[in-house]
């Protein structure tokens, strides 16, 4: 994107110091061979080095977090969605121009060069509307193409058994109407992505899907809770599977389950709720098959959550460690959905540093589910202040601790005692650190905890850093006391529950 041509690369400056370093030595070399020892000289290689080890040091100015790179496609079209918001005087959606697809028989290639053509010239990259729509038109099917229509097999256009429960006759209506919208709602991924998945922004899935439908033409990972929640009502039980054995996949690929099914979202995941769509499933179907399916991606995506810059470790006044987890974007940039928006949000910071830090922030926003929250803000409603990477969320974690009790729950059912027991001492180690941490007794409520640095390093926990504003995330805690009410894990449960 434009903007980039201004920031300065940590890699680039980091060859080309080096590349100076190496210079210097060679040259340093070359004068011993030749018993030189001009004063001038060696000011000069004091001067010149001291000029090099100054390079270096801005590396730092660079943020040095994790970034999971996207795909040349969505690269490019990041360029045509800043093009076509410049161009048209009503704004158009820039989310459809970075859900286009390549149209054959074109290559990215050339599709690239024939943009450059058009935009040539161009001061502030805008070009005439009607230009730009040929251009869309001949080089690209319109987003949402690559999604085809997918009868459901397990959809029944009259569910009596649920709607008998449903004593008043327009809410039985509308119900009614509700349940026939996933017929609406229900697509498969198109055999043009599954072979040729670089001309697609849309990533390929082995089941059919369940979209929110308008703008959103792709799979939500949280969203997937409530729609099988949704489906299992609606005695849908194979689509419902089919749902998770999507999210199952991108796990298995990316280590974790991604955003949204986009190549612009593998670099965020979103609230960890996998464990308990499949947690829901059983319940319903008893299915110990999805259950030992399960298990193995379900590790995976623990581990996900559990480490690296998503790990953060408070120490109590007594010197112990409690593991807790925060949301952490892989991405530094502005999101190629809202790139534009990104961009000016930015514009007024003036080091590539707090623009870094600030669009990894707004993507970490993002990751959390309840994207630009008050929550994030330490400065509320200052939307520049958004400091989501220090915040360790309370839903987070309980969404995490529910994961440790339906993973203990599932190695119950497939035998693997100890394994449930190892993720039962987990959950109490959680809820330990729940009371230590998030608890605030004056308030009687679970409390968000601001870092103090960047969560690298283990730090002291201190009062006065829990967020005492007042979200419904405070409460998260109470909705795990529906779920696991066997013997085995009531102990698991919170003391300030009941």
């Amino acid at each position: 994107m434009n903007s980039h041509k201004h920031n300065t690369s940590p890699i680039s400056t980091l060859s080309f110091s080096s590349h100076y370093k190496y210079s210097l030595f060679a040259t340093s070399l070359d004068l011993k061979r030749q018993r030189f020892t001009s004063p001038l000289l060696l000011i000069f290689l004091f001067l010149c080095l001291s000029f090099a080890t100054s390079m270096a040091v801005s590396d730092s100015d660079s943020d040095s977090g994790p970034v999971v790179q996207t795909t040349p496609l969505v690269t490019f079209l990041q360029r045509v969605q800043l093009t076509a918001l410049r161009s048209y005087s009503k704004k158009p959606d820039p989310k459809f121009y970075i859900d286009l697809s390549l149209k054959l028989p074109h290559d990215l290639s050339t599709a690239e060069s024939a943009f450059d053509d058009l935009t040539t010239g161009s001061r502030d990259l805008s070009v005439p509307v009607e230009k730009l729509e040929k251009f869309v038109h001949e080089y690209f099917d319109d987003a949402g193409k690559d999604l085809v229509h997918h009868e459901p097999e397990d959809f029944v256009s009259d569910p009596t058994e649920f709607l008998l429960n449903v004593e008043n006759d327009q809410v039985r209506e509308w119900a009614r109407e509700v349940h026939c919208l996933w017929r609406t709602l229900s697509c498969r991924v198109s055999d043009s992505v599954i072979e040729s998945p670089d001309r697609h922004t849309l990533l390929p899935l082995p089941e059919p899907v369940i979209i929110p439908g308008s703008r959103f033409r792709e799979v939500y990972y949280w969203d997937s809770y409530w729609v099988i929640k949704g489906l299992l009502t609606s005695k849908m039980f194979t689509t419902a599977k089919g749902l998770v054995t999507n999210l199952m996949s991108l796990v298995e690929t990316y280590g974790y389950a991604l955003n949204g099914a986009r190549a612009y979202y593998t670099n965020r995941s979103q609230p960890p709720l996998l464990s308990s769509m499949v947690y829901e499933i059983y319940n319903v179907t008893k299915d110990e098959e999805l259950v030992r399916k399960a298990i193995p991606v379900l590790l995976k995506e623990y581990e996900f959550w559990n480490s690296g810059k998503h790990k953060v470790v408070i120490r109590d006044a007594s010197g112990n460690d409690h593991i807790l987890s925060r949301y952490y974007a892989m991405w530094n940039m502005p999101r190629p959905e809202s790139s534009v928006f990104d961009q000016e949000s930015a514009s007024g910071f003036s080091s590539t540093l707090e623009k870094q830090r600030f669009h990894r922030d707004i993507a970490t926003a993002a990751e959390s589910g309840c994207d630009f929250s008050t929550r994030w803000m330490r400065h509320p409603p200052n939307f520049t202040t958004m400091a989501t990477t220090s915040v360790v969320p309370v839903d987070l974690n309980v969404f995490l601790l529910k994961m440790e009790l339906d993973i203990a729950f599932m190695m119950e059912i497939a035998g693997d005692r100890k394994g449930s027991e190892r993720f039962v001492k987990a959950s109490e180690a959680r809820k330990k650190a729940f009371e230590t941490v998030f608890w605030n007794e004056k308030a009687a409520q679970w409390l968000d905890y601001w870092l103090s640095s960047n969560g690298d390093e283990p730090e002291t926990w201190k009062a006065e850093n829990q967020n005492n504003n007042v979200f419904a995330s405070n409460f998260a805690p109470i909705w795990i006391s529906s779920f696991h009410s066997g013997k085995t894990m009531s102990t698991c449960l919170f003391a300030h529950i009941y």
